[in-house]
């Protein structure tokens, strides 16, 4: 395949996931979304040479350490044929339009930044809302591990009050566009094996580390 025909077939897997979604009002609106990317181009992320951080607790924060974060950024789309084509797809008019039309939003002058992350034992991450430069949050599980399913985003009524764990099945993705009650995080607990999340988001042009940035010069231009 491609890389011109795997970026159409991501685009189109996720047109229809989006399109499909799941609406939920509780604990905030958000949609859950299925059969997200084709399996294969879903099973190749995990073969990316990418290793899990050896870290001390995060203190609830993934910014405690960023130096060991990592990106679908130049280096890696230039890199590895997946993070092109789910860049390429997340950047494309098609699905940025329907994007905004699922969730009611515009992104124009945003830049699309995807993370990474790869959590093992010990991690976890407080409450928070996403609310400031992040204009559309995406969370996309992609673990097989035979617990992965129990490894899905806490999602919260309010910063003290939990609402539910959402399930972490393979391939399926939770979105929000963020606001002040946009309470999520990751509750302590085992992780036996390696947690694969990509994070998706689109952020305003203020945002200051451009080198995260999937395409820092090429914002979305309005659709």
């Amino acid at each position: 395949m491609t890389d011109s025909t795997a970026s159409s077939s991501v685009q189109r897997s996720l047109m229809t996931a989006f399109n499909t979604a799941e609406q939920r009002q509780s604990p905030y609106k958000h949609w859950r979304l299925h059969e997200l990317f084709p399996v294969d181009i879903a099973r190749s992320i995990s073969t990316l040479p990418f290793e899990p951080p050896v870290i001390d607790d995060t203190g609830g924060r993934r910014e405690t350490h960023n130096d060991s974060r990592r990106f679908f950024d130049q280096d890696a789309i230039n890199r590895f044929p997946t993070c092109r084509s789910i860049a390429e797809a997340f950047q494309s008019a098609e699905l940025i339009n329907t994007i905004q039309n699922r969730c009611g939003l515009s992104l124009a002058g945003t830049n699309l930044r995807i993370e990474y992350a790869l959590d093992i034992r010990g991690f976890w991450l407080e409450p928070h809302t996403d609310l400031g430069v992040k204009k559309f949050t995406m969370l996309a599980y992609m673990a097989e591990d035979p617990e992965h399913v129990q490894w899905g985003t806490d999602i919260y009524f309010s910063k003290e009050q939990h609402a539910e764990q959402v399930p972490a099945t393979f391939n399926t993705a939770m979105i929000f566009v963020p606001a002040d009650n946009t309470w999520h995080g990751f509750e302590p607990r085992p992780i036996n094996g390696i947690r694969r999340t990509l994070i998706i988001n689109y952020v305003a042009p203020e945002w200051r580390n451009r080198h995260e940035l999937a395409f820092p010069n090429t914002p979305i231009a309005p659709v």
